[in-house]
């Protein structure tokens, strides 16, 4: 969740004076750390996912299950414990974490996952580990899902209950569906980036996601909304959309996410590249989240819902308007969108869209040594405001800190990030992060996505492989990737043939080849994933080719060779998206009357099935095929001779 800074949090009200000089210092940081860090190489392969979790809590007697409000007092305890392990030596096989709300944690493994193949064989292990930490804590009837819930907002959704106070001078959200006790409390960052939002965009967010219309749903769709609050409390409510207003609606549901380190900056930037077109297609593929408010969307995904709900900019930003201080320009996307610009030289011929940046900011850049595109990235980032600014924080050194430009780093919420290494962490390296996949229901599922993209970073590197598509192609294909069964029925732009990249980040960054628009076809996620059958081997296809010229011994190739097929009968629609299996499980249930409102028993069953999946007590091959895990929690001997034989290597190398 970004950056957790503790101090004295200043209210919007309260930055504004601050905002020029923060972004000036948080330039200045980032130049130091840069010319500091530029030469490193050599970096390995170390990579990490990170899962949201949601906790719930079945009632029974009542058929309906609830958010449980406990993550502070779990999060207490599952923290105690790392800093246990760290006074007596012991290494952490996990690492907890606060997230948005009260009901969330999240998780990740202790250490990094190195280079080696092998090191595949215990993704899904440390997963299902993690899950069992949090199990023991929970109280009876409680368990941890690693889904969206798909009753925020609704009545009475957590446990305990809480009111809502949209009339409340003192409330933080001013919400009529989400209270603010709803937000973790244990860290003031959440609360505050909630009334930030707010104060800056001078109302609070308005999200409206189009409702799937079911035989029985009423045309239009208006939502009596009375019971709820004033008229003038969602007058922003659209017909034929399920209406939301908090920031809890986006970053109050889960998602998987992988961060891994490159070689070296150059690297860095080239990945970011080529894997920023591959976004929309894992976002597809992902789909999970088709019930926002306990309402049936028309949508598969919860991208433009978590946009929507950190929509800062004000009524002249959104050209609603004239413009007002402090803000300066017309912005087209929210702070939480498709990335808009590619970083490496060579792919500037696909930045398409208009930049719109502060031009202090870019001159700041440039000055500093800084190349145009790299600056132009950093430059179009600090077109945003600091959300979060701590009055203990505000006086730093720049050459020690980059605390002023990871404040708005880590609140420009894109589908893939570019991550320097922290300036107190000599042991970490220059990262790319990859955001768009929607958190799987199993260890099995999200075991096989974190493992497909790392595999698919080996492939680029390995072959030179070039996806680059236009900046406007990509987010054209984020909007379909978000339709309901779009891995079944959308088309996405994408590169019909083998590109390579002849530009080597080994070799600098100058050169760069001559590749054209006519490359690129529409083709279905199962042509990309699978092939086309001409000219289009498929991504799992190339994979596989990586792994015929690496040493892969038998246990890891089988891993992986379970984790490819998932993903390719995914692809094809022969197992169905979580999204499609929920949209199936709901249209079956007695209690659901075809419109579009899930009631709260349909929801409970729906949870029990999903709590039955997930801990390995039913297996549903319509989701997960005929797929058993063969991962173990210990550590599998093909990691072990596989270090055995790197420190062999290393011995026998001349001196």
């Amino acid at each position: 969740m970004g950056l957790l800074t503790k101090g004295t949090p200043l209210s919007w009200e309260e930055t504004v004076p601050f905002l020029d000089f923060i972004k000036k210092h948080g330039i200045a940081q980032f130049i130091n750390l840069y010319h500091r860090l530029k030469g490193r190489e050599g970096d390995q392969l170390r990579w990490g996912d990170e899962i949201e979790y949601t906790i719930v809590k079945f009632d029974h007697e009542h058929k309906k299950v609830r958010a449980s409000l406990r993550a502070e007092e779990l999060l207490d305890r599952l923290i105690a414990g790392e800093e246990v392990n760290n006074l007596v030596g012991t290494a952490n096989k996990f690492l907890w974490r606060p997230e948005f709300a009260a009901y969330m944690v999240e998780g990740t493994p202790g250490v990094p996952y190195g280079g080696l193949l092998a090191c595949f064989n215990v993704v899904e292990a440390n997963m299902m580990e993690r899950r069992v930490e949090v199990q023991k804590l929970l109280k009876k009837d409680e368990s941890i899902l690693s889904i969206s819930f798909p009753s925020i907002g609704s009545r009475d959704f957590t446990f305990p209950a809480h009111n809502t106070t949209p009339h409340d001078e003192n409330s933080v959200g001013r919400s009529i569906f989400f209270p603010d006790d709803v937000i973790f409390g244990g860290h003031p960052r959440f609360k505050n980036l909630v009334k930030n939002i707010r104060g800056r965009r001078g109302e609070k967010v308005a999200i409206n996601v189009p409702i799937f219309k079911d035989k029985n749903t009423p045309s239009p769709f208006i939502e009596d909304l009375s019971t709820y609050g004033d008229a003038a409390d969602f007058s922003a409510a659209k017909p034929d959309h399920i209406y939301m207003d908090h920031m809890g609606f986006g970053m109050g549901c889960c998602c998987l996410q992988v961060t891994f380190q490159a070689t070296n900056v150059n690297e860095a930037r080239w990945l970011y590249d080529q894997l920023t077109p591959i976004t929309p297609v894992l976002l597809a593929l992902s789909a999970a989240t088709p019930i926002f408010r306990s309402y049936l969307a028309d949508v598969d995904s919860r991208w433009d819902i978590i946009s929507a709900s950190v929509d800062d900019r004000t009524l002249g930003e959104r050209g609603l308007a004239p413009l007002t201080t402090p803000a300066k320009y017309k912005i087209e996307k929210s702070r939480y969108d498709t990335t808009d610009c590619y970083l490496y030289p060579c792919s500037a011929k696909y930045n398409d869209v208009p930049l719109q940046m502060d031009d202090s900011i870019y001159a700041q850049l440039i000055e500093g040594g800084i190349d145009e595109h790299l600056s132009k990235h950093i430059a179009h980032m600090f077109i945003r405001d600091p959300l979060q600014v701590f009055r203990e924080r505000i006086e730093q050194d720049d050459t020690k800190s980059s605390e002023h430009f990871e404040t708005i780093q880590s609140s420009n919420w894109m589908n893939m990030r570019f991550k320097p290494p922290p300036p107190d962490a000599p042991e970490i390296g220059w990262r790319v992060e990859f955001r768009p996949t929607e958190v799987q229901l199993t260890d099995f599922e999200n075991a096989a996505y974190c493992c497909f993209v790392v595999l698919l970073t080996r492939v680029i590197i390995s072959f030179r492989m070039t996806y680059l598509l236009p900046i406007t192609m990509v987010n054209e294909n984020m909007k379909r990737a978000q339709k309901r069964d779009a891995v079944l029925n959308q088309k996405f732009h994408f590169r019909k043939g083998l590109s390579t990249c002849k530009s080597s980040p080994e070799g600098g960054i100058g050169q760069c080849d001559g590749e054209s628009n006519g490359d690129i076809a529409e083709m279905t996620i199962k042509e990309i994933i699978c092939g086309n059958g001409s000219d289009f081997p498929g991504l799992t296809s190339l994979i596989r080719q990586y792994l015929d010229s690496a040493d892969v011994d038998v246990d890891t190739r089988c891993t992986i060779s379970q984790y490819l097929s998932f993903i390719e009968k995914r692809a094809s629609g022969q197992i169905s998206t979580l999204a499609h299996w929920v949209r199936d499980f709901v249209d079956k249930h007695p209690a659901y009357k075809h419109d579009s409102s899930v009631p709260d028993e349909a929801i409970y069953d729906l949870l029990k099935k999903m709590n039955d999946i997930s801990n390995g007590r039913d297996h549903c091959p319509n989701l997960l095929g005929s797929y058993r895990s063969r991962t173990d929690n210990l550590i599998p001997s093909a990691v072990r001779r596989a270090e055995e034989a790197l420190v062999m290597m290393q011995k026998k190398r001349p001196h």
